[in-house]
């Protein structure tokens, strides 16, 4: 039997229930897929429900779904914080936010520091692309996107995750690879800076906050890279 088609839905989802999904949803499935009514497809909130459905309805714009069925998938395993500094180029950050989701990260924070460069940041337009992603790999949740946040704040923010990393460039300060201290049972937030990276004052903040310093690997990575390098290191030892 084919896999159904996979979309997203923000609102409730219950058993007998009709739900009138997105314009865009709607458009992709009427006029892309050539879905019509009496098909079937699954549907997800981001929380972890998932729903077995029926279009009712179906046009260009608009496309009514009854949800058959239910079920709920339990978030296992531990979580990647992912707290980075992100770029000035918009098509880089948007590229790290699509495979930091494929990897299942729980959550994006994007920080402000000292060498942080404005960019445009539109989250109606990120959140897009994490329900896009959640969808391409299958997932049942998405992640939490925070609005830009301080490096001071970030510290209240995970001050009771067990495993505390930062990443960062400078040389004369000693660092573990990050897979060497990384253990499957706990939490872990993860800190990577901006193009220039964290300055010296920032990395003293962070390590005394009990952040370790931690390698990921022999090369220079631009700051996408490096958040997807730690998130996929996570992926393999959890």
């Amino acid at each position: 039997m084919a896999e159904l088609h996979r979309f997203f839905y923000p609102g409730t989802l219950a058993a007998k229930s009709v739900v009138t999904l997105e314009a865009d949803t709607a458009k992709h499935i009427w006029q892309v897929l050539r879905m019509d009514e009496g098909d079937k497809l699954m549907l997800t909130d981001g929380k972890g429900t998932i729903a077995n459905g029926e279009i009712q309805f179906a046009e260009r714009h608009k496309c009514n779904v009854k949800v058959l069925d239910t079920s709920f998938q339990e978030r296992n395993g531990k979580r990647f914080h992912l707290c980075v500094g992100f770029t000035k180029n918009n098509a880089r950050n948007e590229w790290l936010l699509e495979k930091a989701t494929e990897l299942g990260v729980a959550s994006i924070t994007p920080i402000s520091s000292a060498r942080f460069q404005k960019t445009h940041i539109r989250f109606d337009r990120w959140e897009k692309i994490l329900q896009s992603a959640i969808l391409q790999s299958q997932q049942s949740y998405l992640p939490v996107l925070s609005q830009l946040t301080t490096l001071q704040e970030v510290q209240q923010k995970f001050i009771d995750i067990p495993q505390k990393f930062i990443a960062h460039c400078m040389e004369d300060e000693a660092k573990t690879p990050l897979q060497e201290l990384l253990k499957s049972a706990e939490d872990v937030a993860m800190l990577i800076g901006p193009e220039g990276d964290f300055t010296a004052d920032e990395v003293t903040l962070c390590l005394k906050h009990g952040y370790r310093p931690v390698s990921l690997g022999k090369q220079r990575l631009r700051t996408e890279t490096a958040a997807i390098t730690a998130a996929a290191i996570f992926n393999l030892i959890s």
